[in-house]
């Protein structure tokens, strides 16, 4: 707010020395052809229609971003765009209307990118029309941001009235905080190495082809965590993604959002309410085929111990805490939490990013909030306590009457097999369970490294091929764990075993190549790519899988990755930061109950 008010001072300034201009200057030539104007720190004279008003201090409150955008009637000259954003603050001299035919002096400058005029002076002439232009995503046309980041060209429709073409929602992550979507041209969006074997070049191409066919569409406002939350229903559905927006008209801008740390790139700013299609509804509670059901589910930082800042949490009590801020955060997280597993109603659930606490209260309070709403003594856990010194580990609970853990539990540590490094990767957890109708079969669940952070100081590094950082890492994990697996660990005497978890890798990736080398099936690989289980910088992908052996896979019926969590806004989710209403939360539904979907797998086991 302060670079405004600055600018504004000076604009006013340097126009109160010099004359007010006598020439009525085309917008095309203040725009020129360039990323910038030629015209930067002149005043100058235009005139055109109002195409979208979001000034502040007007009666229009839903729509403020300190201006409003004003086009030519005349056509643009090729590579030029006629029309540009009139910067004139939050207390407006005049009060424009869609519509106007409105003169304006002011000061060309250049702001986080795009060209804005600083008022002096605004008087309206008349009334006129603008049709708004079909905008179009022309293959190759890129350029980057300030960042460095790759962006779509689209310079040369900078301040005009544009009509998308159908687009998908691919990100709804900003749409709480930043009132922003991202939409994508073509359907959603889906990681590189989702369909694809990992390639320097073919990753590059694949950064080039989304960024071409992407655009955020923002709220119009400049504040933010505003209330009410544009974009969040449709028709009473909650928008998620992969849906589709089918009709949407605004001015196209240049900016970083609803705060300096956003995104720089181009926004669409609606001047009418957008048209959307739900293509991605809300699934149901899952059935399952088969005698036994076993789920994966990574639930967000489970912890027991609220997050106060200080550094007492993991089994030493010497680190970071993780998950709610609050006790009434830690209430809701539990009460998501417990909802969605007593909806998928599996009889034997992996779970990952539980806190890693010598008590095993986390994994206690899980179950004992999940009996309490089934109403009987339903689930039990295998009680592990502490698992390796994260402060986030793995854990199992099941139905005690379906199914009976049978010996004890192992864990892969590097004391194991020095390839499994788990002082990235947490430590595996396998444990045998015996089905109640006589069948066996071993679980172990994990959690690999993390693409968030880097691998560098182990000779890891990110080789650009889209498997991010610590793939050698998660890749020798895997084939440890793969020849883990085949040693029947438990000492069941059954070779049946599935591997799940959140493997932090997607289908191509080395991890699960080497998990299938070795002789192992990957059960989430449905066609052309379109497994995903996470969202991901606006691309969807399967980072939690379900991997058998032979034999065990063709007792498999059914496998369903439940998106009850990836293609959800965050508001839905436990928190209240931000000023976020309280109401907007559901304790009974498992929408938005993590950030990873669940996976599902049906197996007829037999005895």
């Amino acid at each position: 707010m302060r670079s405004y008010i600055v600018v504004l001072g000076l604009a006013i300034a340097a126009c109160s020395q010099g004359a007010t201009p006598a020439i009525i200057v085309d917008i095309a030539a203040v725009q020129g052809s360039g990323d910038s104007s030629p015209k930067v720190g002149e005043t100058v004279m235009v005139e055109g229609i109002v195409t979208g008003d979001f000034q502040d201090g007007d009666d229009d409150s839903s729509s403020n971003l300190g201006g409003f955008f004003l086009q030519s009637e005349s056509a643009s000259p090729a590579g030029h765009s006629n029309a540009v954003f009139v910067f004139d603050e939050r207390g407006p001299g005049v009060d424009v209307s869609v519509g106007d035919r409105v003169r304006v002096t002011g000061k060309v400058q250049e702001h986080f990118g795009e060209t804005q005029l600083v008022t002096t002076d605004v008087t309206v002439t008349g009334r006129g029309r603008i049709e708004p232009v079909e905008l179009g995503f022309p293959p190759g046309a890129l350029t980057t941001n300030s960042d460095g980041a790759l962006i779509a060209d689209l310079e040369i429709y900078e301040g005009m009235l544009v009509r998308l073409p159908p687009m998908s929602v691919t990100e709804v992550r900003n749409l709480e905080r930043f009132g922003s979507l991202r939409l994508s041209e073509g359907g959603r969006l889906y990681q590189f190495t989702n369909g694809n074997a990992p390639s320097v070049d073919g990753y590059s191409g694949h950064l080039e082809a989304i960024a071409g066919r992407s655009i955020i569409l923002d709220d119009g406002r400049r504040e933010q965590n505003v209330q009410p939350i544009r974009f969040l229903e449709v028709n009473g559905s909650a928008l998620r993604n992969g849906d589709e927006a089918t009709s949407v008209v605004g001015n196209l801008r240049y900016s970083r959002g609803s705060g300096p740390s956003g995104t720089e790139t181009w926004r669409l700013m609606p001047v009418e309410a957008p048209d959307f299609e739900i293509r991605n509804p809300r699934p149901p509670a899952p059935t399952m085929g088969g005698n036994l059901s076993v789920a994966s589910f990574n639930v967000l930082n489970y912890f027991t111990s609220v997050d106060h800042g200080e550094e007492v949490c993991g089994p030493r009590g010497d680190s970071g805490c993780r998950g709610a801020d609050s006790d009434p955060e830690l209430e809701r997280q539990l009460a998501k939490t417990a909802t969605a597993l007593a909806m998928m109603d599996a009889d034997i659930v992996g779970l990952m990013e539980l806190e890693n606490d010598a008590a095993n209260k986390s994994l206690d309070d899980i179950v004992n909030a999940l009996n309490a709403r089934l109403g009987g003594d339903v689930y039990a856990a295998v009680q592990t306590g502490p698992i390796g010194d994260s402060s986030i580990r793995v854990g199992f609970v099941y139905k005690h009457a379906r199914v009976r853990p049978l010996g004890d539990f192992r864990l892969l540590t590097r004391d194991i097999d020095s390839r499994f490094e788990d002082r990235r990767n947490r430590p595996a957890l396998a444990q045998a369970f015996e089905h109640a109708d006589g069948g066996v079969l071993t679980v172990i669940v994990n959690h690999l490294k993390s693409k968030g952070s880097d691998c560098n100081d182990a000779g890891d590094f990110n080789k650009r091929d889209g498997q991010g950082n610590c793939n050698l890492t998660r890749m020798r994990a895997a084939a440890a764990l793969a020849d883990w697996a085949a040693t029947d660990p438990t000492g069941s005497g059954d070779p049946d075993v599935l591997i799940i978890g959140d493997l932090n890798a997607y289908v191509r990736e080395d991890p699960l190549t080497a998990l299938s080398d070795a002789g192992l099936v990957n059960l989430v690989i449905p066609p052309e790519g379109q497994a995903y289980s996470f969202v991901f910088d606006g691309q969807a992908g399967a980072l939690d899988h379900v991997v058998a052996t032979p034999g065990l896979a063709e007792q498999v019926v059914d496998t369903l990755e439940w998106h009850i969590n990836a293609d959800e806004a965050p508001v839905h989710d436990y928190n209240l930061e931000f000023g976020r209403d309280p109401g907007l939360f559901d304790a009974n539904s498992p929408y938005r109950s993590s950030d990873h979907d669940p996976v599902i797998v049906g197996i007829d086991l037999e005895p």
